[in-house]
């Protein structure tokens, strides 16, 4: 099976990544041991002060920013944190209704914002009706075969769970009927104006049923984008089995930060060869921070360096994603532990005068970054080659179709110059060109500095 064509609006995209429950500040959404989460019968809790009318009110700050999608997380009902779905056909009640999503699709579309929403189709939570009726009905009811789930003699049952919190209850994706349950499902919110879906857990679900449901919303809704969360593996054999348009790049992720801590831009340049390997096959979904990592700002050990990695995501092949609050320079520590996304996925203030003082020359940055990306598109598509590289200096050139950009990086204490054949502007960061347009022009950057060359 060869990868399906993206969509062509996909090609202009860059989305920020909202986690709504947290950027509302609703009740619950760190997990069953926030006050006031569920009930004891795991029903979602009861609606409180935050509502998606709070993230419609920031949606001309993502246009300012840059951002020409909203990548939302989470919004159908659950218990807690809103990746144990409890009807997949309901709003949030901590979040609003329906008129108050209908109302941000409106207000975001009519902003030129594309919507990518959440979908949790590998498991479900202990609300959710077919698995309160297989429990009830027992093992020979219809609704247990939607489930995994066993049933020893005289003993309590169990079932299959996502990755082993038994709070999360996978499906049977052999039963047909899930596979027209979340066919439905997503083509019933695509009817509704949604452009695309992040399908969560994409990685544990079998690439077969996604095919076969995949197949069938992209023929009823032909422009949809369809990316899947896969954090290690095969990425082009999925995308390839699947359907899907893209998959998560965390590879590239972990390369970046990790490599400039290291002072070993080999890493990166050896995880940039297989990114160009994957842009041969599809656009992957890039991001140096998610709902599920600790923020980038926090990761890096020399707040120096955070333009470093912003400029490695804007000027390399892929569909970026920034996550909310990474643009401000927010700070956060992912831990492994019950409220342990905590950190990570925030209240946002009332209003941007509440922001923090420090934050809004990232924002800027960005800015700068995300126009340099707009006004060259193609970069989506481009594919990288090294100029010059050693473990604290590395100029890229990304390339596509006779257009190219230079990316210069150093992370030395003094300062360094570089060669950059041909570059003939500073696009982008500090630099000074000697002998601009020439062959054997060099770059100058001051100490920790960077650059995009045009």
């Amino acid at each position: 099976m060869r990868p399906v064509t993206e969509p062509d609006w996909v090609q202009h995209a860059i989305f920020w990544q909202v986690y709504p429950l947290g950027f509302v500040g609703a009740a619950g959404a760190s997990g069953p041991e926030a006050a006031g989460a569920s009930g004891p019968d795991g029903r979602p809790a009861p609606a409180g002060a935050g509502r998606l009318d709070r993230l419609t009110d920031w949606l001309d700050y993502a246009v300012r920013l840059g951002a020409s999608g909203l990548a939302l997380g989470p919004v159908f009902a659950s218990a807690t944190h809103g990746y144990d779905t409890t009807d997949h056909y309901t709003i949030d009640p901590r979040l609003g209704d329906r008129a108050d999503f209908d109302a941000l699709l409106e207000a975001a579309h009519s902003r030129g914002l594309r919507v990518l929403l959440d979908g949790v189709f590998n498991h479900v939570g202990h609300g959710f009706e077919k698995f309160r009726l297989a429990l009830e009905g027992g093992p020979g009811s219809p609704e247990a075969r939607w489930f995994r789930i066993s049933w020893a003699d005289g003993g309590e049952p169990d079932w299959a769970t996502f990755e082993g919190h038994r709070e999360l209850v996978a499906f049977n994706h052999d039963e047909p009927r899930v596979a027209d349950y979340v066919t439905d499902v997503m083509c019933h919110w695509l009817a509704a104006g949604a452009d695309g879906w992040r399908l969560d857990a994409a990685y544990a679900v079998p690439t077969s049923f996604w095919a076969d449901v995949l197949g069938r919303v992209r023929a009823a809704h032909p422009d949809v984008y369809l990316v899947g969360e896969v954090i290690h593996g095969d990425y082009v054999g999925t995308v390839k089995a699947t359907g899907m348009h893209a998959v998560t790049q965390y590879e590239l992720w972990k390369a970046v930060w990790s490599s400039i801590n290291d002072g070993n831009l080999f890493e990166l340049a050896w995880a940039l060869g297989r990114h160009d390997e994957f842009l041969d096959s599809f656009v992957p979904l890039t991001f140096v921070g998610n709902h599920d990592v600790s923020r980038v700002a926090s990761v890096l050990d020399d707040e120096r360096h955070l333009p470093h990695a912003l400029a490695l995501l804007f000027t390399l092949g892929g569909t970026p994603c920034v996550y909310y609050g990474d643009e401000q320079a927010f700070r956060g520590v992912k831990e492994e532990r019950a409220g342990g996304d905590d950190a990570v996925r925030p209240e946002f203030p009332a209003d941007e005068n509440s922001l923090a003082p420090f934050g809004w020359p990232t924002y800027r940055l960005h800015q700068e970054l995300i126009g340099l990306r707009r006004r060259h598109p193609w970069l989506h598509h481009a594919r990288s080659g090294q100029l010059h590289l050693t473990n604290t200096q590395l100029v890229l050139v990304a390339e596509h179709d006779g257009s190219r950009v230079l990316t210069a990086l150093s992370m030395d204490d003094d300062p360094a110059e570089l060669p950059a054949p041909g570059a003939g502007e500073v696009l982008a960061g500090e630099a000074e060109l000697l002998d601009p347009g020439r062959e054997d022009t060099r770059v100058l950057l001051p100490a920790h500095g960077w650059a995009v060359l045009g």
